[in-house]
């Protein structure tokens, strides 16, 4: 039996959620997201773990939660290349990938500040104009941003 000191030991989850992959740079972003901050649940956040991917990467664990799809594709937006895994009895019962909706509603503020989401109450609308990397353009305004720069709700 060998014992190499090289790995880093986090506990299995029995049950729950597993988000990996997501850029060290949107792992906040993406707690901020998921709403864990007040939750009652087992939490366990890795920040800037080693990946060979992604040279940095954070990853989210959750235990006895598994998140509606809507939410987690919410994810995309700061990490597009995220990977969702559920946990169930301590085995990998689904693995996928997060997706990117078309338009994203009421997550992401405009930076523009004179534009009518800013300045109104109402909620903010952007539409993906493109995938990787991400870029989102206002619905009311036609200002664009990058994913990785977007400001949240």
């Amino acid at each position: 039996m060998t014992n190499n000191k090289k790995e880093l030991a986090v506990a299995a989850l029995k049950d729950g959620t597993v988000i990996d992959h997501i850029p060290s740079a949107a792992l906040f972003k993406a707690v901020k997201i998921l709403g864990i901050e007040n939750m009652d649940k087992h939490i366990t956040i890795g920040f800037n773990l080693e990946s060979r991917k992604l040279g940095k990467k954070g990853i989210i664990k959750v235990s006895d939660t598994e998140f509606d799809e809507s939410t987690l594709n919410r994810i995309a937006i700061i990490a597009p290349h995220a990977v969702v895994n559920t946990i169930r009895d301590f085995e990998v019962a689904d693995k996928r990938a997060v997706t990117l909706p078309e338009t994203v509603i009421g997550i992401v503020r405009c930076p523009n500040p004179k534009c009518i989401s800013n300045n109104e109450p109402m909620s903010t609308r952007l539409h993906i104009i493109n995938r990787d990397p991400v870029i989102l353009r206002c619905h009311y305004c036609n200002h664009t941003i990058n994913g990785a720069d977007a400001t949240l709700v």
